[in-house]
């Protein structure tokens, strides 16, 4: 609701990219049903990910609504599919222009800068990044708290000395300024760094009220 909100419009239309879901109908329901719950206007799916979806209409419903939502999932599919639709650059100047963009799960990582594959998920050393969408200027994950955030720990393990990554629980939400502030919503949101070739947990980002 604090999101809505703070687009500025009562009861802000949404266009909803599935790609990280591969447009899925059931989940597109489920979660258009919770935005309207949360006081969101109309939610319209942007497809990107169905071959069935035309280019133009994903464009003019993104270029149209006055938020952009951008859904849980698979966070590499998702960034494929972006890819392969060449929507990116449409994405990045709609953000440029100040639509505001948000996400859950996957798509919150994908705002992000980066990510982390695995060619083979049982050896560490295949683990390599992949850049995201990069609208927030961080590295993020979601929900990981039960095991450790250790996918967040092995990105920062590949990541410059003195990178934070941050850890986003259930019931948390971490709002981020294109020039990098960041408010926590929900509740706090755990920090960790990139120090002597180690992974650490800093402070968590406290929460503060809007």
């Amino acid at each position: 609701m604090q999101v809505l909100e703070s687009c500025g419009v009562p009861h802000p239309s949404i266009a909803y990219v599935g790609a990280a879901s591969g447009d899925s109908q059931p989940f597109f329901s489920m979660m258009s049903g919770y935005l309207g719950r949360c006081g969101a206007g109309r939610v319209t799916l942007a497809s990107l990910a169905s071959g069935r979806g035309k280019l133009e209409k994903a464009r003019a419903i993104l270029e149209s609504a006055d938020m952009v939502f951008i859904s849980g999932g698979d966070v590499e599919a998702g960034m494929a599919v972006l890819g392969e639709r060449q929507i990116l650059p449409f994405l990045r100047e709609l953000f440029e222009r100040g639509k505001p963009f948000f996400g859950s799960s996957a798509g919150s990582i994908m705002l992000g800068r980066q990510w982390v594959r695995w060619e083979d998920p049982d050896d560490d050393k295949t683990a390599s990044l992949f850049p995201c969408m990069g609208f927030a200027p961080i590295v993020c994950d979601t929900h990981g708290e039960a095991e450790g955030w250790e996918e967040l720990r092995s990105l920062l393990q590949l990541t410059a000395e003195g990178t934070l990554g941050y850890g986003i629980p259930m019931g948390a939400g971490l709002c981020v300024s294109p020039e990098g502030a960041l408010e926590v919503l929900g509740a706090p949101v755990h920090c960790y760094a990139h120090r002597g070739g180690t992974i650490v947990r800093t402070a968590d980002l406290p929460l503060r009220g809007w």
